[in-house]
């Protein structure tokens, strides 16, 4: 665990599934009620998450969320009303190394991002169910992924195999270098995205827009794909049940996403400096 280097917290940029979300993807009252407290106290409060902005409507209402937010783990940045601060699409090149190498593990399922929609091949594998779920609407079946090979926001490699995603995820590195990032979300989830979609340039970007110095930056999250953004913060937060890698790469650790740990981080580190206690 690293030293706390910030001053009086400006911006919190919290990460959603397993964070700031339940294991049913529902914003428990303690977490809503940290974030409008965050919100009437002036503290800028946003998401930064791997879902595409689609899937992240319905939270950003509830949360009375007015700032941009960063979909595709800082691919896509969405103002409030819709429009697009800015975009990183993956290489094509990155687009067909990534999909070559997941061929031929069968067992792995493989969705594309493109055109605001979520692309797959087989509607019948064992984790659409659970996706749709989360993201709140119905992926589109296709029967090949390279007409929108041009225009893809995400890849991402999902299976109940954990060894066998952190293998890829190691392989689809080093395959990738200097033309996408690829990494966990979270255990099921390994993502793919263009080199500048990372959450610590994200951050560097909202920062700016909202000019807030990155010192007086929180950010929270329990997966791989939070460490960039940990790397830039003025104190960075784990989740509890975050793995050893990412809780030993945080400057403190907070209670897990059924503990309400994303109101506990904001309690401690934001709001109780502010009241002077």
């Amino acid at each position: 665990m690293n030293t706390v280097k910030h001053d009086a917290i400006e911006l919190v940029l919290c990460d959603m599934d397993g964070t700031l979300l339940k294991p049913d993807h529902s914003i428990s009252p303690r977490n809503l009620a940290a974030v409008k407290a965050l919100q009437a106290a002036g503290v800028h409060f946003t998401l930064a998450t791997g879902r595409p902005p689609k899937g992240m409507r319905d939270q950003v209402k509830q949360l009375g969320i007015e700032l941009p937010t960063a979909a595709f783990n800082g691919g896509v940045l969405m103002n409030a009303n819709g429009t697009c601060l800015q975009s990183h699409r993956l290489p094509l090149e990155a687009v067909h190394t990534t999909l070559k190498l997941l061929a031929p593990h069968e067992e792995v399922e493989v969705w594309v991002f493109a055109d605001d929609e979520w692309l797959l091949r087989d509607p019948h594998r064992p984790m659409v169910a659970r996706e749709q779920n989360s993201l709140g609407y119905a992926p589109r079946v296709v029967q090949d992924f390279e007409p929108f090979s041009r225009r893809v926001d995400k890849i991402v490699a999902t299976c109940s195999n954990v060894s066998l995603l952190a293998g890829l995820e190691l392989q689809l590195q080093d395959a990738l270098k200097g033309l996408a990032s690829a990494s966990r979300s979270q255990a099921h989830y390994l993502d793919v995205t263009a080199p500048q979609a990372n959450k610590g340039d994200a951050l560097v970007t909202l920062a700016g827009h909202l000019r807030v110095p990155l010192e007086r930056t929180m950010v929270i999250g329990d997966g791989g794909n939070d460490l960039a953004m940990f790397q830039r913060a003025g104190i960075s937060v784990a989740m509890g049940q975050a793995s050893d890698e990412v809780r030993q790469q945080a400057m403190q650790v907070t209670g897990s996403n059924v503990d309400d740990g994303v109101a506990q981080a904001i309690e401690r580190y934001v709001l109780q400096p502010l009241r002077g206690f």
